[in-house]
């Protein structure tokens, strides 16, 4: 694609939009409509999950200015919260004035966990099962010929002991395990099921759960970012001010875990928005997200912010983000495959890497509206279209009603209703 820069995007018309992309990507117009509500089928999702009585929809955005290790990118975000595509965006912005997000994703690799119980001598048992670690590792080599093939498979084998539990010690066995570009569930848990009967004649016990763990702490992608202090200034707030506001809110998070929970789920409105629109799991990425935000024992921010030697405004964002683009709904939904080529995205690695760049830009946004102007101006001119539209406002009406709700401070649905019948009243 030419550039994630398309000035004026916002004030197209849906389908003026969907053309433009497709001159900017390699998406055709008909390969963007599967971005409509009726992307995915009925007949799709009644093979996707159980109970199927329909399909739900929510809003798909698309993020822009984003440029990820010299790359530009356009990011489709499923969300349904005002702000958030607009806040990103124009992070991205500021973010591309500073050479973009710098970010690094490592190896695929994820963690299967195996339970150990009904065992006599702990130590014994581990150190049976290390005794025989590299044929153990060779055997689950082979469970997956194709994965073997593609440079995956099994990494390490590794024991840990559980010394307090409400059932006593225990162990409990990790196997490291490299999934490519997959999300990795399926190929872990299978991992682990045929692997249980050799751990259990190893040690003389009882292999109890078996499957992956969602602190994928082995898969973090981070995310840095300069934003130029030429880029921060605007209303009556100087660059410095807002550079300084925005590393005190964020030392807030830093420190008192109160805030830091609502911080964390400003990062993961733009996460989850990506993961969602790319059919990944967003419960596993906000699973993993979380835990990793206490791994010191307390939890914190996952983002840091601070300056550099020149003043700039500097972020840096580290995150267990376990995507795929192989298997589950990201080959099966037609919505997901589109986002994903919209993207330009050629590996796991690659869609991480543009994933914890949106979390950091949403970081940036939320921090910087908090620190200046209030979280509640900007959100609330966005949220009173909605109010406007549940009150009953159609067409026209909307931006106006929305533009009086904002203007009167008051974004409520009894006073939209009001208006609105002020308006039927007089004609």
């Amino acid at each position: 694609m030419s550039s994630s820069r398309i000035p004026g995007f916002y004030n197209l018309s849906v389908a003026a939009r969907r053309e433009r992309l497709a001159a900017e990507t390699r998406l055709s117009v008909e390969e963007l409509a599967a971005f409509d509500a009726q992307g995915l089928s009925i007949e799709q999702a009644d093979h996707m999950i159980e109970n199927v009585i329909g399909v739900h929809g929510l809003p798909l955005g698309v993020a822009l200015n984003f440029l990820v290790n010299g790359r530009d990118v356009l990011v489709p975000m499923a969300v349904e919260e005002p702000s958030v595509v607009a806040g990103a965006s124009f992070m991205a912005k500021l973010a591309r004035a500073g050479g973009g997000f710098r970010t690094v994703a490592p190896e695929p690799v994820m963690i299967g966990q195996m339970q150990l119980l009904d065992v006599d001598d702990l130590q014994a048992a581990a150190d049976a099962i290390l005794a025989e670690k590299e044929r153990l590792l060779a055997e689950t080599a082979e469970i997956d010929p194709v994965l073997k093939r593609l440079g995956g498979g099994p990494r390490d084998l590794e024991i840990r002991r559980i010394e307090q539990s409400p059932i006593g010690p225990f162990l409990v066995l990790h196997l490291i395990y490299d999934v490519r570009d997959a999300m990795g569930a399926n190929a872990i848990n299978t991992a682990c099921e045929r692997l249980a009967p050799r751990i259990e004649a190893l040690s003389g016990g009882r292999v109890h759960l078996r499957i992956l763990s969602n602190l994928a702490d082995r898969r973090v992608a981070r995310s840095e970012c300069t934003i130029p202090l030429s880029e921060l200034a605007f209303q009556e707030f100087s660059a410095e001010q807002v550079r300084d506001g925005v590393i005190e809110a964020w030392a807030f998070a830093a420190a008192d875990p109160y805030r830091a929970a609502t911080h964390n789920k400003g990062i993961m409105n733009g996460v989850d928005a990506v993961v969602i629109a790319t059919g990944n799991d967003w419960r596993a990425v906000e699973a993993g997200g979380h835990a990793y935000a206490a791994r010191s024992g307390r939890y914190t921010s996952l983002s840091e912010w601070g300056k550099d030697r020149e003043g700039n405004l500097v972020g840096r964002l580290e995150l267990p983000i376990a995507v795929g683009i192989v298997g589950g709904a990201t080959k099966v939904h037609p919505a997901a495959r589109a986002a994903l080529k919209l993207m330009g995205i050629e590996n796991a690695g690659q869609l991480a890497e543009v994933i914890v760049s949106v979390g950091l830009a949403q970081n940036l946004a939320a921090l910087r509206a908090l620190a200046t102007e209030g979280i509640q101006r900007g959100h609330m001119g966005l949220h009173a279209r909605q109010v406007a539209i549940a009150a009953g406002a159609e067409g026209e009406q909307i931006e106006r009603l929305a533009a009086q709700l904002v203007s009167e401070g008051a974004v409520r649905s009894d006073r939209a209703e009001e208006i609105l019948k002020e308006w039927q009243h007089n004609g």
